[in-house]
């Protein structure tokens, strides 16, 4: 696999690589299972897309220009189950996506020391995508310890299953 050649291209190759942990994983539940929920407390995968997404477009929408926590956000009404369905719920994941790929594409090495505000936090371009590289990878793998619970032995890996990394090395240092 080629490296990418910028900061930017990378931060675009790791928000398409959690992007796809999600989808694998919805991929390997039922469609009841996208709404399970272990007790009242706890979070669906339902529930951790749309505050996702809510995020997202909050964080996204107006990128250089606006606070990323919108004044239309209403984050404590994505943690109520109203997604129902899962063709609602991938359209919701790829609301979101939608609009992180296109604030971040055209960003240039030249964007990444401007000032952004977060919740009237300053922070430059470079660190709002640490904050969120880390924050959706985080959740994302919220949905992928359900999805392996919720599977169980039917579970398939989607990184290096168990008890075959010296195999995987093997294939990657081609020996």
């Amino acid at each position: 696999m080629k490296a990418a050649q910028t900061y930017v291209e990378s931060v675009i190759y790791q928000f398409n690589y959690y992007k796809s942990v999600g989808e694998r994983t919805f991929n390997q539940l039922s469609d009841e299972q996208l709404f399970w929920q272990y007790n009242e407390e706890s979070n669906s995968v339902a529930m951790i897309v749309k505050h996702i997404s809510g995020n997202m477009l909050s964080r996204f929408t107006d990128f250089l220009k606006s606070d990323g926590e919108k004044e239309w956000r209403n984050r404590d009404a994505e943690f109520e189950a109203s997604i129902t369905t899962r063709d609602e719920l991938l359209a919701q994941w790829n609301k979101g996506w939608q609009c992180v790929f296109e604030s971040v594409e055209p960003l240039t090495e030249g964007d990444l020391n401007k000032i952004v505000k977060i919740r009237a936090e300053e922070h430059t371009v470079a660190e709002a995508l640490n904050r969120q590289l880390a924050h959706y990878p985080y959740h994302i793998g919220q949905i992928v310890y359900i999805g392996k619970m919720l599977t169980g032995d039917q579970w398939k890996s989607l990184t290096i299953p168990r008890g075959k990394s010296a195999a995987f090395n093997d294939k990657m240092f081609g020996r």
